[in-house]
């Protein structure tokens, strides 16, 4: 995508096809996409997406920090020309955006996170895949292959399958990893818990286990020290029961007639839940994943500007503010509130990496801010979610067009031609209300 103008040639586009009674697929407003996207979706895919920790009052305050900002416009600056790319980690990239990882994607589209990859690639911003997947690495890789892509890493406490996930992101082409730090258990949230969903225990969004070598063979060997038998107590077969385990059969490679009848799949969803997640990561481990990978290293979740030093003492390649969308950790700082704090405590250090933020963002306005606010480039997480489940791949891709769009106008409207023009000199406060 052009970055030229694009705000003037998408709304053109919009208007020009209005004329002949064809409207977005998707709401250009992006603050109505949630509610759009639940009209679709059903109650535990949107709950799971939708949803956040505790009474959602982090979600709220990701909300209300863009809130407590204005855009302060300069006139009579000639902005025909607008520039809205951005280097990153040694490629340039046409606009500021990238998309967030996502987990379990099946939930809003069947085509999951190849649709959303290949929305991203047509529209020029770059994708990070989830370890969360419902589709393998290796294949989404295929499907934007040139376009370039990250990988987001959930630490396993299981060092073999770390290991081998990094390296299969390696082969498979990513460009940097994204180690997600905020998630060593899952955060206390109600809309799941009251409908006891999970995803992950219907063998929902593990795509990037089943498909690792390491993974399986832990799976076999539980299968085999079970005897060939399902190592945990049979379910009563209720309905619900029938539905997961079928669910599991359906998510699990191979044909889901064999699967049914195989302890393998269950197997692969209780050997998934013991090795998620890494509790006693620690800043001592960082060396071990650089002798891993050659690939740049970012830290997402980072919200404490000293733990935005540390990160730069310890030589990785950027952070990410971001607090999970709210999803962890309620009454958490919001993640905008955040990112000041994060950038003097990097720019201070005398680093010029990256400094990455999501969370909270709806608007292209929004992105304005926030790169105002010093982020290098921003992820966008549950706009592109809901586009895909109004639309499909073609809905993501709207939704991330609209936000360039929408960014790009306002740079030519407030008198910005590079990300460079937009300082903390572009915001003033909000007057209290």
């Amino acid at each position: 995508m052009a970055a030229t103008d694009i705000g003037r040639l998408v709304q053109g586009a919009i208007y020009r096809a209005g004329s002949f009674g064809h409207r977005p697929a998707v709401p250009t407003d992006g603050r109505l996409l949630e509610a759009a996207a639940e009209q679709v979706m059903s109650r535990r895919a949107f709950a799971y997406v939708a949803g956040a920790a505790g009474s959602e009052a982090s979600a709220r305050a990701n909300r209300d920090a863009f809130d407590r900002w204005r855009v302060l416009p300069r006139m009579l600056v000639d902005t025909r020309e607008r520039d809205l790319s951005v280097e990153l980690l040694g490629r340039r990239h046409p606009a500021p955006l990238l998309l967030s990882p996502v987990g379990v994607l099946s939930s809003a589209h069947p085509e999951a996170d190849l649709a959303a990859a290949r929305a991203a690639a047509g529209e020029g911003v770059t994708p990070v895949l989830s370890t969360q997947a419902s589709v393998p690495m290796e294949d989404v890789a295929a499907a934007v292959r040139g376009a370039g892509h990250w990988y987001q890493l959930y630490w396993s406490n299981d060092d073999d399958l770390a290991a081998s996930l990094v390296h299969r992101a390696e082969a498979c082409g990513s460009e940097a990893l994204v180690v997600t730090l905020d998630t060593a258990y899952l955060g206390w949230r109600p809309r799941d818990l009251d409908l006891g969903h999970l995803p992950f225990a219907r063998g929902e969004g593990i795509a990037q286990y089943t498909s690792d070598p390491v993974f399986r063979r832990l799976v076999q060997e539980r299968v085999d020290a079970a005897g060939g038998r399902p190592a945990e107590p049979s379910p009563r077969p209720t309905p619900a029961a029938v539905r997961t385990l079928l669910s599991m059969s359906r998510n699990h490679p191979g044909p889901t007639r064999e699967n049914l009848t195989s302890p393998v799949p269950r197997a692969a969803v209780e050997t998934f839940l013991d090795v998620f997640s890494r509790p006693g990561l620690t800043w001592a481990d960082l060396p071990r994943l650089r002798a891993m990978t050659s690939l740049p290293i970012v830290l997402k979740g980072v919200l404490h500007p000293q733990d935005a030093q540390r990160a730069v003492d310890a030589g990785v390649d950027g952070v990410w503010v971001s607090n999970h969308g709210g999803r962890q950790v309620d009454r958490s700082v919001g993640a905008l509130d955040a990112l000041p704090g994060v950038v003097d405590a990097v720019r201070g250090r005398g680093s010029a990496m990256p400094v990455l933020f999501d969370s909270g963002v709806r608007t292209g306005a929004d992105v304005f801010v926030a790169l105002a606010l010093g982020a290098t480039a921003v992820g966008i997480g549950r706009p592109y979610v809901y586009g895909l489940a109004l639309a499909g791949q073609e809905g993501a891709a709207q939704v991330l067009r609209h936000l360039v769009a929408e960014l790009d106008l306002t740079m030519a409207l407030t008198g910005c031609r590079t990300l460079a023009d937009l300082t903390r000199d572009r915001l003033v406060a909000a007057p209290a209300s």
